[in-house]
């Protein structure tokens, strides 16, 4: 699902056409993700409120009609000697106005584009991440449909094959880390929720369109430092459109994104409430290895943590757990690669690579993902 974070007090900068620059990092301030993906200020925009027919490859470009989009695709590589990373890539673009008004200068624009891009070096337990801004306007960021492409400066996840099956580049470079994947299709797209609605709190129209690619067979390169990996493995794409999603009474989520052994694939939201009980619209998917898919409700999924972790800054996370959906016999222990896998960018959050074992209908079982905790530290 995911993260869908930036900053009131970014966005309420850019719409003053201020410079574009990391106000949040500057400030110190930070926003509840009810109050950046709430109701308000919502007049004049489109709104989720039931199931639309989705059409692919235009999906995948941006739909400007709606408040907020984002692109955001994790994964886990191998390289030489056994080495183990997992990356993420995360493009939002966030509308300040419905419209923009006529004017003359081609600095103005009423679409904000925020980046974030993490890789993992397990072996050596370091944790790389870096956030750009910019606004959608004179080539620094936008979004295309035909052919996809979605950047911000040099970051960009483009099509480069239309397929089946697709195939897309992603390319990211900060100074110390950076990668350069190829990604193809061995899964569809698969629409989450009812039909691709994606209900995330009681209000009406508090709901996002919802689709997932569990499946990107991804090879290319990555660079720490001076030193450059040949990389293969998997990637996951998720992709959201929605003008409000979440309540006033939610404070945050535990999102699961699970590429198991047996070809299967299990996306998983627990979306928690500010008094920290889990709310009802919690919801998920479970992905067969030939891509047919069943709506998970939150009574389907049982979580249980089973160890923490606490930030040097403060927070403590969850950093361990026991996921059952007993519907499928599967019962899986899941453990990040490394504890510190947290993000101080406009909003904090820890996103990380996962190991997974367990087992289905008493058959062991193992695989990999992508776990993303939000509103557990300030």
């Amino acid at each position: 699902m995911a993260i869908r974070r930036a900053l009131s007090r970014f966005l309420l900068s850019a719409s003053l056409l201020l410079p574009v620059t990391a106000a949040g990092a500057e400030t110190g301030v930070e926003s509840r993700l009810s109050e950046l993906l709430g109701s308000n200020d919502a007049a004049g925009f489109e709104k989720a409120i039931e199931p639309r027919d989705f059409v692919f490859p235009d999906d995948h470009g941006p739909h400007p009609g709606f408040r907020n989009e984002w692109w955001y695709v994790t994964g886990n590589l191998d390289g030489e000697g056994g080495r183990r990373f997992g990356f993420e890539l995360t493009i939002f673009r966030f509308a300040l106005t419905p419209a923009l008004p006529p004017a003359e200068s081609a600095w103005r624009s009423n679409q904000v584009y925020i980046a974030h891009f993490a890789v993992t070096d397990a072996d050596r337990e370091r944790f790389f991440a870096a956030e750009r801004f910019s606004r959608g306007a004179l080539g620094l960021a936008g979004a295309a449909s035909s052919p996809f492409r979605v950047w911000i400066e040099d970051w960009s996840i483009a099509a480069m094959d239309a397929g089946p099956p697709e195939q897309w580049r992603l390319q990211a470079s900060d100074p110390g880390f950076a990668v350069d994947l190829a990604l193809t299709a061995a899964k569809a797209p698969v629409l989450n929720g009812n039909a691709g609605l994606s209900q995330k709190s009681a209000e009406p129209g508090n709901a996002s369109y919802y689709y997932s690619m569990p499946r990107w067979l991804t090879d290319g390169s990555l660079t720490l430092g001076d030193d450059t990996f040949s990389v293969s493995g998997l990637s996951w794409l998720d992709r959201e459109w929605s003008t409000s999603a979440l309540g006033a009474d939610q404070l945050g989520w535990d999102w699961f994104a699970l590429q198991l052994s047996d070809g299967s694939d299990l996306m998983f939201y627990n979306l928690r409430k500010l008094d920290g009980s889990q709310d009802e619209q919690s919801a998920g998917t479970w992905i067969h290895p030939d891509g047919t898919s069943l709506h998970l409700d939150r009574d389907d999924v049982e979580i249980t943590v089973t160890d923490t972790w606490a930030s040097p800054q403060g927070g403590i996370y969850p950093s361990a757990w026991i996921l059952r959906v007993p519907q499928q016999g599967l019962e899986l222990a899941i453990r990040p690669v490394m504890a510190d896998q947290e993000l101080f960018t406009t909003v904090r959050y820890w996103e990380g690579a996962v190991d997974v074992q367990g087992e289905r209908h008493g058959v062991p079982i193992d695989g990999r993902g992508y776990v993303e905790l939000t509103g557990y530290a300030e």
